[in-house]
């Protein structure tokens, strides 16, 4: 393993999680659909797709998953609140984060909306942990592509060889891999960070 430069993290499910379903399960019970349907129209409906190819911005995604569920669109701000109350930072990795630089470049990388870099910076002010931003929607590439790892390298000026890629889902996962970057797919927390760990250790000996 050569010297690693860069680590790169995906945002949903890795850095925001779910931690409490309480919330959406209480919307379905009131809206008198699963929570699946729910989920399904969030994250994988057809308008969900191409806000995340940047074809369509969020705010229509959103009218289309009030029009979906019968919701009003006065009504569409409280939805939204109590939808995404079930999120929660993980602050643990971000500290962990903060430690990372300025040895190596941080980067995120991730299937997201329009909304997401000023998201990161109104609610959070986490977007200034990381040296760059790939978003689906800004760069019309979504992963498993292999072209969103290799614009994400180019723009952290780094070699695939040189980067850890980290990531909730399996199949980003071996599609980075597939590339040439180090894979981990994140579990939980305490795993993910020891794993980097490893990682980064051995290429440090062998670097």
């Amino acid at each position: 393993m050569g010297k690693i430069k860069a680590v790169i993290f995906d945002f949903g499910g890795v850095l925001v999680r779910m931690v409490d379903d309480r919330p959406r399960q209480k919307l379905a019970e009131e809206l008198k659909v699963p929570i699946s349907r729910l989920d399904d129209l969030v994250f994988f409906s057809e308008t969900a797709k191409r806000a995340s190819y940047g074809e369509i911005k969020v705010n229509q995604h959103w009218a289309a998953v009030g029009d979906a569920l019968g919701i009003q669109p006065e009504g569409m701000p409280d939805f939204l609140e109590r939808y995404w109350s079930a999120d929660d930072v993980n602050w643990e990795l971000l500290e962990f984060i903060k430690n990372l630089r300025p040895r190596y470049k941080v980067s995120l990388l991730s299937n997201a909306w329009d909304d997401l870099r000023k998201t990161m910076h109104e609610r959070w002010n986490m977007d200034v942990l990381f040296d760059d931003l790939v978003i689906s929607a800004e760069v019309g590439i979504v992963k498993p592509d292999p072209r969103i790892f290799h614009l994400a390298m180019e723009r952290l000026g780094v070699q695939p060889a040189e980067a850890v890629f980290i990531d909730d889902m399996q199949i980003n996962v071996e599609a980075a891999r597939q590339q040439g970057l180090e894979g981990i797919q994140f579990l939980d927390t305490r795993q993910t960070l020891a794993r980097l760990q490893i990682v980064l250790d051995a290429a440090d000996r062998s670097g």
